[in-house]
């Protein structure tokens, strides 16, 4: 009759628990790329979507063209479960919204100096004549 070493039982028990925890960590570290790139993803969309409703169309299309194709290859990536990828497209699209959104912003504000400039020159003109008369 054979009996079991009580440390080669001890030596199952451990090897058995390291090969779990080991599966286990590989399990959750392939979870934790995907969320953050989930959520990098979702941020970059509502970056291009915020910067295409300020005007980014119109005012940046290159930047918004560069932030949308940027966003589709995060997307792709994502669907091909490549999360350290999509992260970075998701990055990347963000920044060019970011670029885009500030473009919009400096040439509106530039546009309203020069109108602004324009109605203080109607108004000096308008005050030249009242005071010649």
């Amino acid at each position: 009759m054979l009996t079991a070493h009580p440390q080669a039982s001890n030596l199952l028990r451990l090897i058995f628990a390291s090969s779990f925890f080991a599966y286990i960590f590989t399990i959750s570290a392939c979870s934790n790329l995907q969320t953050p790139a989930t959520a990098d993803v979702a941020v970059s969309t509502s970056a291009v979507n915020g910067a295409a409703a300020v005007g980014g169309g119109e005012y940046a299309p290159a930047e918004m063209r560069s932030a949308r194709e940027k966003l589709a290859q995060a997307n792709t990536a994502m669907a091909a479960h490549d999360y350290q990828a999509a992260s970075d497209y998701a990055a990347q699209a963000q920044a060019d919204a970011k670029l885009a959104q500030t473009k919009v912003s400096s040439t509106k504000a530039q546009q309203a100096a020069t109108a602004l400039q324009e109605d203080i020159r109607v108004l000096r003109e308008e005050l030249n004549r009242v005071n010649n008369k």
